[in-house]
């Protein structure tokens, strides 16, 4: 029976999909390693968990497509309006629904800078949407005059700041000269996963002034609920206005919206200060111990929640990391990062077994090399 089937699934399935390869996340890469792993520090997740209350008596009902009390308290964390917030399954839904709502399959395109967070061109291609590419400059800074070249041509420009995986955030005058540019034009997409470590480089605040600016955010990183898959796209209403006409009847769970209502309150986000100022601490203590290592040499910058370096000794450190129980990322394909691994900061503990590890792989290196 089974030959019938792939035959059937063959034939219906959609050509655009059939070559498509999934995204590589951190759960993917390593789907088989259970419980017997110690350290996750490839998803720039937080280390903490955080514990919250939860009420079933609704739970036989269909959830609020958008549910006031995340709206309005996402809103007043962010200074907006409630009418220029949408909530969606994490930003990564945010992502494929500006896609879904303001490009045509097989027709349009987007504008992504590399190396980048790689779900833009994913969903860019589940969707039969082009994408174009403006490399990042050396620095990781924008080629300004490189994405200015694509007007006409893309309907979105996805920029990420801070970026992931480089830790770098986008120059202002750099970011508003890319926003006029592309004024009658394009949306360009600002993904501020990231943003709670780098505050003061936020737009939020001026989507009044730039009708063609989406903003990305989400509740998995800074405030350690990666595990909720709840997300933000912050924009003028009539962004927004657009975007529900394509997300699902019921995106938010209940569980999910009340455990972000609480997240957002005033409890929750002390919490997310104080945790926030302990993971900037152990990043710093991280790189001053990073840069001690001969062979490592930090790259981009550090205004997010992980650490990018590059180390000839790559594959062999990867491998040494992997089989002690500590996971991190290999970020080597990318452009411009050869040779180069993303760690995430993460506890205490376990930033101190990650460079006890280090240590531990440099000085067999060396031991091995003399004998």
């Amino acid at each position: 029976m089974a030959e019938p089937v792939n035959n059937l699934i063959d034939l219906l399935l959609n050509e655009n999909i059939k070559g498509l390869k999934p995204y590589e996340s951190a759960r993917r890469l390593f789907s088989g390693a259970g419980n017997k792993q110690q350290a996750w520090l490839n998803a720039n997740e937080s280390p903490f968990a955080n514990e919250y209350d939860i009420d079933a008596q609704r739970f036989n009902r269909y959830p609020d497509c958008q549910p006031p009390a995340v709206i309005d308290a996402y809103a007043r964390y962010a200074g907006i309006d409630s009418d220029q917030l949408l909530v969606s399954r994490g930003a990564d839904e945010g992502i494929e629904l500006l896609i879904r709502a303001f490009c045509t399959p097989g027709k349009d395109s987007v504008l992504i800078c590399p190396p980048t967070y790689g779900m833009y061109a994913i969903s860019a291609e589940t969707c039969d949407v082009g994408i174009e590419r403006a490399p990042l400059n050396a620095d990781f800074s924008l080629d300004v005059a490189a994405i200015k070249a694509f007007k006409g041509k893309v309907n979105l420009v996805f920029i990420c700041s801070p970026n992931n995986p480089t830790g770098t955030s986008v120059d202002k005058n750099q970011l508003l000269e890319v926003i006029e540019h592309f004024a009658d034009s394009a949306i360009v997409v600002i993904d501020e996963a990231y943003i709670e470590f780098d505050r003061d480089n936020s737009w939020a605040t001026q989507l009044n002034q730039y009708p063609n600016i989406a903003i990305l955010r989400t509740l998995s990183k800074a405030f350690a609920l990666a595990g909720l898959r709840c997300g933000f796209t912050l924009a003028q209403a009539p962004i927004i206005q657009a975007l529900m006409k394509v997300i699902a009847p019921y995106p938010i769970p209940e569980p999910v919206a009340q455990i972000a209502a609480q997240a957002l309150g005033q409890n929750g986000l002390a919490t997310l200060a104080q945790q926030v100022g302990v993971l900037n601490a152990e990043k710093a203590e991280l790189k001053k111990a990073l840069m001690a290592f001969n062979d490592i040499a930090l790259v981009g910058d550090d205004k997010a929640n992980f650490i990018l370096f590059r180390t000839p000794q790559k594959s062999a450190l990867m491998a040494h990391l992997v089989a002690n129980g500590i996971l991190i990322r290999d970020q080597s394909k990318q452009v411009n990062l050869d040779n180069c691994l993303r760690i995430t900061v993460g506890s205490p503990e376990q930033n101190k077994q990650l460079l006890s590890e280090i240590s531990r792989f440099f000085t067999l290196q060396t031991s091995t090399q003399e004998a």
